[in-house]
């Protein structure tokens, strides 16, 4: 796929709202409510959706969610039967991944993986679209999933992704989970909502941590 299309691709991940409403781009989020915040960190309730993810090895996060994202670019792009094209949407996430078993929810990037170099890299795919008429991937490695309605805990920050601004974020919502008794059921995933056209002072990312 040109550069200049996956340029404009990822530059397209944007913030995501309580709706499921698109922006002035038409790029559209899952829909969540707020549950309760303090300081900045949000419990969120997420409603159902359906994805398209990849799983990938790799030897650093920035490697991976390189790896990932171009199939899956190639999947919304009409590399898939019937050469439908897709509407991007946002987040975009890489994740954590063990054995098949996925850890963590939808953005492109998170803090961690699985200890032997493996993520899920994960595009949320538009309402309109159901599990019978998504199109299926020519590129075995993509799938699609639906993934279930969950509550995530998550922090905001903007600026450099550094990874002491990272750790600091972690901190914030692991505080929020301690203070409310929250169990975690996913490791840390680090979020982020745009591509490389926005100046890194007005990048957007969050640490999210899915709960029971």
């Amino acid at each position: 796929m040109p550069r200049p299309i996956l340029a404009a691709l990822a530059g397209a991940v944007l913030m995501a709202t309580t709706t499921h409403a698109a922006d002035e781009r038409g790029i559209e989020s899952p829909s969540y409510d707020v549950v309760t915040e303090a300081d900045g960190v949000e419990l969120r309730a997420y409603a159902p959706h359906l994805a398209a993810e990849v799983t990938v090895e790799a030897d650093s996060l920035r490697e991976a969610s390189s790896r990932g994202f171009r199939p899956l670019a190639g999947y919304i792009f009409g590399n898939n039967r019937g050469s439908d094209e897709i509407a991007m949407t946002a987040p975009v996430t890489t994740q954590p991944a063990t054995d098949g078993t996925k850890i963590a929810m939808t953005a492109p990037v998170s803090a961690s993986g699985d200890g032997e170099g493996r993520y899920t890299v994960r595009f949320t795919m538009p309402s309109k679209w159901t599990m019978e008429t998504l199109p299926t991937p020519n590129d075995a490695s993509v799938t699609l999933i639906e993934v279930p309605g969950e509550r995530r805990v998550a922090y905001r920050f903007t600026g450099a992704r550094s990874q002491e601004r990272v750790d600091a974020a972690t901190a914030k919502v692991e505080a929020f989970l301690a203070a409310r008794d929250l169990t975690p059921a996913s490791a840390p995933i680090l979020a982020g909502y745009d591509g490389p056209s926005v100046p890194v002072a007005d990048k957007r990312w969050e640490v999210m941590v899915i709960v029971e």
